[in-house]
């Protein structure tokens, strides 16, 4: 069933568009994160739900009830939407204890106190933050004020929670420890979470279903995690979902040779298609390189030592690739390079796209 429903959904400023007859539906109980670049529309599609800006055209429904009908003038304000938000700033009361923020919405319901008593603190254990809840903000870390955020959406038990770039003002430790315990109190507490992000990692690992939205605010394609890592719809969600290899492979006959050159790629499942220009994508990890003569000859451009990794620019024929693998695996293998060694290379996973398609994606 279907928590969230919107149809034909037009949002625009008076300098820009930013979404034209959107219709997306989220399930019951998933982690839905909506992925694209900075700027593409994705916290404003949050802002709309959660009310807080109304749409110009279309519908959006929660429940099946209807929250936005802009042809039947409905237009329910956010706090009646039964909704949990956290934003990317926290958005705590510097002023208010823990226990007063994560209180706030319950008072405001007019909740009686020994309910707000047992249910906030019911949520201060939830949340990880047992004996802190009479701390001030000041007194917890970035990401203990974070959990206090998610405590107070949470405690109001939505049914829905929308999260707006949540993690990105958390380091790296935190966010990698965040965006798990995020992922295990949507499991714990059943709630749906639509989640708003531009980092790829956190999206692949708390979501059920991605939907990837390009610069014009277009979903490109919706899917599971594995689906739109390893099948792409087109080449912006292949790029847009991590460091990508794009290599000119041109058409002569029955083969298909890379770059410039005569050597013929080493590849069984070539393109389907009339195109003669194609482009083949893949991933620093599908490359394998060895000194054994097999797979295609290439020269090294570029060596860069990485502590853990040893990363490297290959060219082929005019084609530019970048390949990476572990330094102790390079020592054991005799392959830490150096510019100007030649290298032979081969391929673990291909995906093919006509070379027209890759207009925009590379500065085609």
């Amino acid at each position: 069933m279907d928590i969230i429903r919107m149809e034909g959904i037009t949002k625009g400023y008076p300098d820009h568009p930013v979404l034209n007859d959107l219709t997306l539906s989220i399930k019951k109980g998933e982690c839905f994160t909506l992925l694209g670049p900075s700027g593409c529309g994705k916290t404003v599609l949050l802002r709309l739900i959660a009310g807080f800006e109304s749409p110009e055209t279309g519908k959006i429904f929660i429940d099946d009830i209807p929250v936005n009908d802009m042809e039947e003038g409905i237009d329910v304000p956010p706090e009646n939407r039964g909704l949990g938000v956290v934003f990317q700033d926290y958005a705590v009361w510097p002023h208010m204890t823990v226990f007063e923020n994560i209180a706030y919405p319950l008072k405001i319901a007019n909740v009686p106190k020994d309910e707000i008593q047992q249910r906030v603190m019911e949520m201060v254990d939830i949340v990880g933050m047992k004996g802190l809840d009479k701390r001030y903000p000041s007194e917890l870390s970035g990401g203990q004020q974070q959990r206090v955020a998610l405590a107070r959406a949470l405690v109001g038990k939505p049914s829905l929670m929308l999260l707006d770039e949540p993690l990105s003002n958390l380091d790296a430790n935190l966010r990698e420890e965040m965006r798990f315990e995020i992922k295990e109190l949507q499991r714990k507490l059943g709630v749906t979470v639509l989640y708003v992000t531009h980092d790829q990692e956190i999206g692949l690992a708390i979501s059920d279903r991605v939907a990837i939205m390009d610069e014009n605010g277009v979903i490109q394609q919706i899917g599971t995690p594995w689906e739109i890592f390893e099948q792409p719809a087109n080449p912006f969600v292949f790029n847009f979902m991590g460091i990508a290899n794009f290599i000119d492979v041109r058409r002569d006959g029955t083969n298909f040779f890379v770059g410039t050159g005569t050597q013929p790629m080493p590849w069984d499942e070539k393109p389907e298609g009339e195109a003669v220009d194609w482009v083949a994508a893949f991933r620093p990890s599908d490359v394998t390189i060895s000194r054994e003569d097999k797979g295609l000859h290439g020269i090294v451009r570029r060596a860069n030592f990485l502590g853990a990794m040893m990363d490297y620019l290959i060219e082929i024929d005019g084609a530019f690739l970048r390949t990476s693998l572990e330094t102790h695996h390079a020592i054991a293998r005799d392959l830490i390079l150096k510019a100007g060694d030649t290298i032979n290379v081969q391929f673990l996973s291909l995906h093919w796209f006509e070379k027209e398609t890759l207009k925009g994606v590379r500065n085609e």
